[in-house]
């Protein structure tokens, strides 16, 4: 059983969510706030498991309250919840810390079951944001760290897939610098997908823009 916080300024859509969330069995209490202040007070008193974050959130914004957030307790999973789908604020909140980004025109059932994946252990980020994550983390040109992936017992040749994701090669194009068939590149990034514990080939490179970049 998971607690969460909700912050959102409008009154009707934290009303919706909790709603949502409230026929959940996978949660035990629901906590909400209209502003990120009110949410570094909460985190501060409550035992927390993830804040659903609203961007657009008077004076401390939210990235400035997810930053504020994992500084208190960095296992606590935030999920963006916006309107706002622009490459500075995906990138920002990924900065700070958050574990999803997600579009308000979600499904409610949607989600839940996001949120779940994530207290989980996954990252998840809007189709609609795939690709500019993509473009954005290969953009940054960031030398990974083989060493800051050893606990996730990835072999030699999936390190160096992970840095030609990185790069944003297609498996065709990792496929001829490998010298192995497609096929051969699509097992070793599934295998990648599973030990990084995501979802799909945008969640490695995210994984690896946060944990196993240089600088």
């Amino acid at each position: 059983m998971y607690n969460i916080l909700i912050v959102e300024d409008h009154a009707l859509i934290r009303f919706g969510l909790k709603t949502a969330f409230e026929t959940k069995d996978f949660i035990e209490n629901i906590y909400e706030t209209s502003s990120g202040e009110e949410a570094v007070d909460i985190i501060k008193k409550e035992h927390i498991d993830a804040v659903i974050m609203d961007l657009g959130l008077p004076f401390m914004n939210g990235i400035e309250a997810t930053q504020a957030v994992k500084e208190i307790n960095e296992n606590i999973k935030v999920i963006i919840l916006t309107s706002h789908i622009t490459e500075e604020e995906v990138l920002n909140s990924i900065k700070a810390g958050a574990r999803a980004y997600c579009s308000k025109d979600i499904n409610p059932e949607s989600l839940a079951n996001i949120v779940l994946t994530v207290l989980k252990g996954a990252l998840w980020f809007d189709p609609k944001v795939a690709d500019i994550v993509t473009n954005m983390l290969s953009s940054n040109k960031k030398v990974l760290n083989s060493e800051n992936m050893n606990n996730y017992n990835l072999t030699d040749r999936e390190k160096d897939v992970i840095e030609y994701l990185c790069e944003g090669l297609t498996n065709s194009e990792i496929s001829k610098l490998l010298d192995v068939s497609v096929n051969t590149v699509k097992v070793h990034v599934s295998s990648i997908i599973q030990k990084l514990a995501v979802e799909d080939r945008t969640q490695v490179v995210v994984k690896a823009f946060k944990h196993f970049s240089k600088g």
